[in-house]
């Protein structure tokens, strides 16, 4: 049986604004209904990507106030939160993760909830969740996620240089890993220390808690045998010399992508809503601190209950449109597979297919136009 998927595209009259037609499309896929299946004022995450500094096409912060004064009218209490990076950038640690999402437009005073960084100040505060899938066994899931009573994804659809594109499915699956979590998916061995830049420090060491870094020649040195993949040594490195080795093929990387998705979901599927941002659709991640021009028009904001029919609607869409004139694809004709023009060795299809394997929904949809 095919998944709804509520579409609300951008065309608008003085009378029918953008707001009111978002308010309307909330109302369409029930985001009041996972708020009051609890008695008591539940929490609810409202899972976004604040974006990198520099970058701008991440979504725009009236849409998650709008989120969040539903929920508290269904009788919720509202949090935004996102996990740490397992790189180094401006949303490494809690600190200055918090400082970007408010120079971004992220603040109280706009948002109207407050901003929790899901595994805590240096991305360690998760929890381990059983999944006994193909590949993993446990998780590491940002503890805010995993502890809050429902959750609302708001995902902006844009093309991904390791997904092919990333939704819902990817906001949920590696956005709510903690640095763990994260590692865990892009990479099957130990971090590295470039040694050419390494100055011997000491700082990695003192923070391992594994004991699995020494000093050789007065270079750092890890023991794969002890390393648990924490990532911490990336971050502790004052210089940067210690890098992860993505070295994780794209199929499996796709599949231990979804089965964190499965682990975020396991005791939510039922209280969770994900919307996709079609709008502003850049060909890379908005974890760069910059964005390239989008490659097809904003074709609207679209909802679901279904995280996989959600993201296989958003990425027919962006395929069945022309691409833009002056954006960095080939063939701009419509119809055309914008993401393998792109990434031409990215399968993306393999994280929908692998979803609907795991009960996660399916590609069926039916498009119902708000």
């Amino acid at each position: 049986m095919p998944s709804q998927v509520f579409h609300m595209d951008l065309r608008v009259t003085p009378k029918d604004t953008n707001v009111k037609r978002f308010a309307r499309l909330l109302e369409a896929v029930d985001l009041k209904g996972i708020v009051q299946r609890k008695k008591k004022r539940p929490l609810v995450a409202v899972k976004l990507h604040f974006g990198e500094k520099g970058n701008t096409s991440y979504i725009r912060p009236i849409y998650a106030r709008q989120v969040v004064d539903k929920i508290y009218e269904a009788g919720g209490q509202a949090f935004l939160t996102d996990a740490n990076t397992v790189y180094v950038g401006t949303r490494t640690d809690a600190a200055n993760h918090l400082i970007t999402a408010i120079q971004n437009g992220f603040a109280y005073a706009v948002a109207g909830a407050p901003l929790v960084i899901a595994d805590g100040l240096k991305g360690t505060a998760e929890v381990e969740v059983a999944i006994h899938r193909e590949i993993f066994k446990t998780v590491y899931l940002g503890e805010a996620i995993v502890h809050a009573d429902a959750l609302v994804s708001l995902a902006h659809f844009k093309g991904h240089e390791l997904s092919g594109f990333g939704g819902a499915i990817k906001n949920l699956g590696m956005g709510c890993a903690s640095r763990k979590g994260k590692l865990a998916q892009h990479s099957n061995i130990a971090p590295k220390v470039n040694a050419k830049k390494c100055t011997g420090c000491g700082e990695c060491i003192a923070h391992c808690a594994q004991e699995a870094i020494n000093l050789e020649a007065d270079k750092a040195v890890i023991d794969p045998k002890k390393c648990v993949g924490c990532a911490e040594c990336i971050l502790t490195c004052p210089y940067g010399n210690i890098e992860i080795q993505w070295n994780e093929s794209i199929p499996v990387f796709l599949k231990k992508m979804v089965e964190y998705t499965f682990g975020v979901l396991k005791d939510k599927q039922d209280r969770a809503v994900h919307l996709n941002f079609v709008t502003q659709v850049s060909p890379a991640c908005d974890c760069y601190g910059h964005n390239d021009a989008p490659i097809v028009a904003d074709l609207g904001i679209l909802a679901s209950r279904d995280p996989i029919a959600l993201d296989r609607a958003s990425a027919d869409l962006v395929n069945q449109a022309p691409g833009l004139p002056g954006s960095c694809l080939k063939d701009h004709a419509p119809g055309v597979d914008k993401f393998r023009d792109l990434y031409p060795q990215i399968d993306w299809e393999i994280q929908l297919e692998y979803a609907e394997q795991l009960g996660l929904g399916t590609q069926e949809y039916e498009l119902v136009k708000i």
